[in-house]
């Protein structure tokens, strides 16, 4: 079963504290994910992010609906956490969220996702198409996030 990796990169101006913050709010996570995946939070609020906390939710992919649960494995505010798949699409997910202070009010929001496809080895079959649709997800993400943040400063001032 091969294990692929995906990484990603951004550079938001403003406090690493700041940064964290947004993603320490499990209920952003339906903010900046792409509305065709129809993201709908299961877990009741408030949810407490911590290690070992549970987040359950669902979500669809080529319209197939899926149940997705993560457990917060890593939690090392404001610098990083991991979020790994309990059940859900993937034989496995584990995602490293870093956060590095580049200066005192810029973030490098790290993003790096080693995941396995189901079925293995035909599931691998589809990998291209899987890695341009998560490439598409994360940079969904990344736009949407450096949006609210830059919007969320601005109206704060």
């Amino acid at each position: 079963m091969v294990q692929h990796i995906l990484r990603t990169d951004d550079l938001i101006q403003l406090p690493q504290e700041k940064v964290f913050e947004f993603f320490s709010d499990a209920l952003n996570l339906n903010r900046i994910t792409p509305d065709e995946m129809h993201f709908t939070m299961i877990t009741p609020e408030p949810i407490e992010m911590k290690a070992g906390a549970l987040i359950d939710y669902s979500i669809r992919l080529n319209g197939i609906p899926m149940h997705w649960r993560t457990c917060i494995s890593v939690w090392n505010p404001p610098i990083e956490f991991i979020d790994e798949q309990l059940s859900g699409p993937y034989a496995q997910w584990i995602h490293h969220h870093k956060f590095i202070a580049e200066s005192e009010n810029s973030t490098r929001i790290v993003d790096e996702v080693r995941y396995r496809l189901p079925l293995s080895p035909l599931g691998d079959i589809v990998y291209p198409l899987i890695r341009l649709q998560l490439k598409r997800i994360f940079n969904f993400r990344q736009k949407t996030t450096a949006a609210i943040l830059m919007h969320k400063a601005a109206v704060e001032k």
